[in-house]
């Protein structure tokens, strides 16, 4: 067996061969974000799986259930990957139920992620609207690591409800800071929320940014993105400037399948990411 391992995850899951057979990893840690998604620290056992860029995802698995493309939200360290689940159906209800020192099925890194040189130099604006901030924490990340490198930086962030925010104590530390700007709305709130309350396109016109000289990166429901983009080339921001991960019908990461082709692309293989002027024309049709 595996590493001398006779577990039935390790029994199911040989040493793989090849980057299409998913690898079994342990769960180091969980934490609940909503009553229905957790954010999964999943210690990767290759190498292989840690050589991620922001924007790209993973397929993860448990046998007998299903498979699901999750983006990675972040990388705790070298070889801890973190992964946000909102459990929607049987597969992503089975992988948000595991508890710490479980096993899971991980391949990818796959798909093209957001185009972070792009944007340097430039102001930036990442707008993320309900489980959408996942796809864009590790591109935050990297981007004040090196803040010294870009503009003004702004995240705009969406949800229905207050109860519904990732990443809750992170967006607060991140309001503190003096070189970005982080606003958050929310579709509707009781009595207790003293945020705005309002769609995330609302956002944008408070933003503080040069259209002429800015990259947005957008992640979160289509309709939204739709509004979004209006707004932002309302504002100034040319098309292909404009970066959007498209993530739908994805199933077997590759392009084999077909399932989330859109238009002449495949989201899997030549996404997630597009530029608008690439995608924007199949924006809005409806999915396979």
């Amino acid at each position: 067996m595996p590493h001398g391992c006779n577990c039935w995850t390790c029994t199911i899951f040989p040493v793989p061969t090849d980057s299409l057979i998913p690898q079994p990893c342990r769960i180091a840690r969980r934490r609940r974000e909503t009553p229905d998604t957790v954010t999964l620290w999943i210690s990767a056992s290759h190498p292989e799986l840690c050589d991620v860029q922001p924007g790209q995802f993973n397929m993860l698995s448990i046998p007998g259930i299903g498979e699901v493309p999750i983006s990675v939200s972040g990388m705790e360290s070298a070889s801890i990957l973190m992964h946000t689940v909102r459990a929607v159906g049987s597969a992503t209800r089975a992988i948000a139920a595991l508890k710490r020192d479980a096993h899971v099925g991980v391949r990818g890194p796959f798909g093209r992620g957001w185009p972070l040189a792009d944007a340097s130099g430039r102001d930036v604006l990442m707008i993320g609207g309900g489980l959408g901030l996942a796809p864009l924490r590790l591109l935050w990340q990297l981007i004040l690591r090196q803040r010294e490198q870009f503009g003004r930086v702004n995240l705009l962030v969406g949800a229905r409800s207050p109860g519904d925010l990732l990443y809750v104590r992170e967006l607060k530390r991140l309001r503190s800071r003096l070189d970005l700007e982080v606003e958050v709305t929310v579709d509707h709130a009781g009595s207790g929320w003293f945020g705005h309350v309002g769609v995330v396109t609302h956002l944008i016109r408070r933003a503080e940014f040069d259209p002429d000289d800015a990259t947005a990166f957008l992640c979160g429901p289509e309709i939204m993105m739709r509004y979004c983009v209006q707004e932002l080339l309302h504002a100034g921001i040319e098309k292909q400037r404009l970066f959007l991960s498209m993530e739908r019908n994805m199933h077997c990461a590759v392009g084999h399948c077909g399932h989330c082709q859109l238009g002449p692309k495949f989201i899997c293989r030549d996404g997630p990411v597009f530029s608008y002027d690439m995608i924007g024309q199949w924006m809005g049709l409806a999915g396979i």
